[in-house]
């Protein structure tokens, strides 16, 4: 620690933090543009210039100036900085003034206009006029792509954008060219971003050279009705901000969690929201001669209530979908048990885990911020970057920590923005980890806490049981399950699973899974289930879901629901956080919520569920489960269960592991709705031909 006094004010500090962090915990406000938390330090700015007494007779950049480059007074006092004096209120000035000598007056038109960083620091800390009377530089704005909007000549050259592909994202596709007047920021071969991370530069920039190509004139900041709440586009459960103007949403930004996404959202969960509105189900229908044909509320409830009397109870089943809550599921189950049916399940690709074994055994035990924790990483079966956008960032961030973290891949070989060391592409490379036989099993070994990534694709096959056993044994061989660190960590794709495998949403004794429902039960129930093969499902169908996709186009019977923008509900991730997802618009027409469409199917069923709003449906489900009661916190698994797995044998085949996610951006329902969604998956597959061309 250091002692130094700010302002007048003596604080105490760690010696590496820099002067502007200094400042700032001392309660000083300190201007800033390049400077930020999350990236290396670029000193470009000046912004944040201050006095250092005793030091040179100029202003320091406070960002780019350790504490402990400072040095006592002559009788060993503390070094002093200061945040307001004379010379560094005229010094931000000049550069303020520079700043915006080539800036254009764009405020009435930029869609930066009223969150601006510029704006707001030209206010506090600049001059009334700019003595700059020459033309104004402009510079050619820059195609890179359907998401980012460049308008460059407002660029002030801060390079976050250039440090956050580099470093975060982890491909080089922004950077700074030329000199002086004639530097700009550009693609050089200005072709599109590639990442699926980029739209976090509009976030990062803080002027308005880079915004939402999908938002361009859409709204105004002070229009908004802002609601926080939870990703659904993956089983991350990245903190976000739903935008609304009115029954529309807007846009969706990042919120910041610390322990799960910092501040970072992808692509897809930042511009999904033009999905939710198009190809919606907004009011009920029902099969007739073969074709749906619009119906009410009750006529549609009665029709479903018709079937399910002729049929017996051992011949209906129900299948969750990715997008589902936990309330709803919750629901579902209560009703289904009710009729006397044992066949549901959350689990729509048919992967073998099951919550009888433990909580430990589908959790990614070692949480998404244990990742920076771990001292070796193995991935089975799973690619990261496309599964799991921002917990890939976690996995770049610990690579590029200065100790070192050997990375091993049993599975394709795929670009996951890090070097690793390709291990096999199927089970046998797992097995000789377990024996020993391969080398990266000593790496483990040698490690304090090495980390086990098990990933869907080696949990959907045939062979599962025996590959799931075999991870926990490699888990339990090199000491990644001991007293304090549980490394076997199962990567889950959907929002939806871990909720459903915790309220027991799997088939009871008796019971049918997916595949067996969909080929062997009369009368099926999709809640949001639009991922299986719909032309296995043999029965009379009813889909309870938002958007007209997969599931609606198979069904008999649809009774329209929420989007996860529309309904309160509870999301479980993939590391076992509970989160709560909040209302930000309404449901279109005749949609309703999906707990509230159950009660009312279970009272026209004559087996009325025992709660009649959402808040006893919790009640209820918080006394049968009360872990999920426990908003933004991990009920962490039993290790012994880990161990329990291990000690199962079975037998693997040879085919190699190809990860469950063929195409990013169309995943979901909602994805595959959106205009965005579907041109960032055309360029993809066209990036991916070229590649392999």
């Amino acid at each position: 620690m250091a002692k130094l006094i700010v302002d007048g004010k003596e604080v105490e500090v760690p010696d590496h933090y820099t002067l502007l962090q200094a400042c700032e915990e001392a309660g000083a406000e300190i201007p800033r543009f390049c400077y930020h938390e999350r990236l290396s330090i670029a000193g470009n700015c000046r912004m944040c210039l201050i006095e250092v007494k005793g030091g040179p007779p100029k202003p320091q950049a406070s960002c780019a100036m350790g504490v402990r480059d400072l040095r006592p007074g002559p009788n060993g006092e503390p070094p002093e900085v200061m945040t307001k004096s004379p010379m560094v209120k005229k010094a931000r000035e000049g550069v303020m003034e520079f700043l915006l000598i080539n800036h254009p007056l764009d405020c009435p038109i930029c869609d930066q206009g009223g969150e601006c960083d510029l704006q707001d620091q030209a206010m506090a800390y600049g001059i009334d006029h700019n003595r700059f009377h020459e033309n104004k530089r402009a510079v050619e704005d820059k195609y890179i792509g359907p998401l980012v909007r460049t308008r460059m000549t407002r660029c002030i050259h801060c390079t976050r954008c250039v440090r956050f592909t580099t470093e975060v994202a982890g491909i080089s596709e922004l950077g700074l060219i030329g000199r002086g007047e004639d530097a700009e920021i550009t693609t050089y071969l200005e072709r599109a971003m590639t990442s699926e991370l980029q739209g976090n530069v509009i976030d990062l920039c803080p002027v308005g050279a880079l915004t939402s190509k999908p938002y361009q004139d859409k709204a105004r900041p002070w229009e908004l009705t802002k609601t926080e709440s939870i990703d659904v586009m993956d089983a991350v459960g990245s903190n976000i901000r739903v935008d609304a103007r009115g029954k529309a949403v807007m846009r969706i930004l990042p919120r910041v969690n610390e322990l799960v996404n910092e501040e970072w959202i992808s692509d897809k969960t930042r511009f999904v929201w033009d999905g939710l509105d198009t190809q919606r189900l907004d009011r009920p229908y029902v099969k007739k001669g073969g074709r749906l044909q619009a119906a009410s509320w009750p006529d549609a409830l009665a029709a479903v209530a018709r079937q399910v009397k002729k049929t017996k109870a051992d011949k209906i089943g129900a299948i969750a979908g990715d997008l589902a809550t936990v309330e709803e599921m919750y629901a579902l189950k209560k009703l289904m048990t009710s009729l006397g049916s044992a066949s549901l399940d959350c689990r729509e690709p048919g992967s073998v885990l099951d919550p009888a074994r433990g909580r430990a055994s589908y959790l990614f035990n070692a949480t998404i911020d244990g990742i920076e924790d771990s001292d070796a990483l193995l991935i089975i079966g799973a690619n990261p970057r496309l599964e799991a956008s921002v917990l890939n960032t976690r996995i770049r961030k610990r690579f590029r920590a200065p100790e070192d973290y050997p990375i091993g891949v049993i599975g394709e070989k795929a670009d996951l923005r890090y070097a690793y060391q390709h291990l096999g592409t199927g089970p046998k490379t797992l097995a000789d980890l377990v024996s020993g036989k391969d080398k990266f099993a000593a790496t483990l070994k040698k490690a304090k806490k090495p980390l086990i990534l098990i990933g869907q694709s080696a949990l959907t096959r045939a062979d599962s049981e025996a590959i799931l056993a075999l991870a926990a044994q490699l888990a339990v061989n090199v000491g990644a399950v001991s007293g304090d660190w549980n490394g076997f960590s199962v990567l889950h794709t959907a929002a939806a699973r871990v909720g459903g495998l915790d309220v027991g949403f799997v088939p009871g004794k008796g019971g049918k899974a997916t595949a067996e429902i969909m080929a062997g039960c009369d009368l099926v129930f999709l809640l949001g289930a639009d991922e299986i093969d719909m032309k296995a499902v043999k029965g009379f169908t009813v889909y309870i879901g938002s958007h007209g996709d997969a599931g609606a186009h198979r069904a008999d019977i649809i009774l329209p629901g929420s989007a996860y923008t529309e309904k309160s509900g509870t999301y479980v991730n993939t590391e076992g956080r509970v989160q709560i997802a909040n209302r930000a618009v309404f449901a279109p027409g005749e949609a309703k919520e999906d707990w509230a469409i159950l009660r009312a199917l279970s009272a026209e069923l004559g087996h009325k569920l025992p709660f009649d709003s959402l808040a006893q449906l919790r009640a209820q489900m918080f006394g049968e489960h009360p872990h999920l009661a426990l908003a933004e916190e991990i009920a962490a698994g039993d290790a012994s269960d880990v161990k329990k797995l291990a000690d199962k044998v079975g037998k693997v085949k040879a085919a190699p592991f190809a990860s469950t996610v063929a195409d990013f951006y169309l995943t979901n329902p909602i994805a595959r709705a959106s205009k965005v969604m579907a041109e960032c998956s055309s360029m993809f597959a066209a990036g991916m031909a070229e590649a392999a061309e």
